[in-house]
């Protein structure tokens, strides 16, 4: 899982604050242009942290999944973790850092 920083997690974060949501309107909140964000949102999709969901095929409304609400719970560790996946999965993983 390669996320692009800030702004996956700032998708995210829209999502969760505002509930199911539409590329335009994410692309208001964040800051960041509609063209970014219709990239991403399929990308977070695969990665299973967002969903798109109805009525239609083509509607472009997303919603934030439970595995995307605890990538923003791990967001700090990030740059820290070798495996971010495997950490949202089952809450361990190594770190890239020695003590």
């Amino acid at each position: 899982m390669k996320l692009r920083q800030p702004t996956d997690f700032l998708i995210l974060a829209a999502l969760k604050e505002t509930g199911r949501n539409v590329a335009m309107n994410l692309s208001d909140h964040t800051g960041k242009s509609r063209a970014n964000i219709n990239t991403r949102l399929p990308m977070l999709a695969d990665y299973g942290l967002v969903q798109k969901i109805g009525p239609a095929e083509r509607s472009g409304l997303y919603e934030i999944t439970t595995l995307g609400e605890k990538a923003l719970l791990h967001q700090e560790q990030y740059n820290d973790v070798d495996d971010f996946e495997a950490l949202l999965l089952t809450g361990q993983s190594s770190s890239s850092s020695t003590p």
